[in-house]
């Protein structure tokens, strides 16, 4: 189970073991909300969609999903919002709130992913997604599966 908590700008996972780990994490600069186009974080129980980057290297740069090679801070777009390492693509479980219309978190593209912005960790300064360090999102993608819970908060 993973909970994520907005105010805290925290990430707590419960593995199998039943020992929590926690990381620090950046959500939307908008803060909370779930309505499309909002640039805000939605709320609510969730689960893990789809899982994407398994065995790629570190800092690969995805676009629609679809690795696009190593992010190069040389030719970086100030514009972009990169999403680097691994994808975890968030399905909402709450039929208005987070599910389905003009609240469908999957349809809004929220992932858990890993951000070129790492210094801005630890506030509010995503797009809508949940943001981690690289090295974190590497290391709690190999210990969440598909379907695992996630509340955000």
């Amino acid at each position: 189970m993973i909970l994520i908590s907005i105010d805290e700008q925290m990430l707590y996972h419960r593995r199998h073991t039943g020992v929590w780990h926690e990381y620090p994490v950046s959500t939307a600069t908008n803060g909370p909300g779930n309505k499309e186009g909002s640039f805000c974080t939605p709320t609510g129980r969730h689960r893990i969609a789809q899982k994407i980057g398994d065995g790629f290297p570190i800092m690969t740069s995805f676009r629609g999903r679809i690795p696009s090679g190593i992010y190069d801070p040389e030719c970086d777009d100030p514009k972009r919002d990169w999403i680097l390492t691994r994808i975890l693509w968030l399905s909402g479980c709450e039929t208005g709130k987070n599910l389905r219309g003009a609240v469908d978190t999957h349809d809004r593209y929220i992932y858990i992913h890993g951000t070129h912005e790492e210094e801005k960790i630890g506030s509010p300064a995503s797009h809508g997604c949940i943001r981690m360090r690289n090295a974190d999102v590497l290391e709690l993608f190999e210990h969440t599966f598909e379907g695992e819970r996630v509340y955000i908060r």
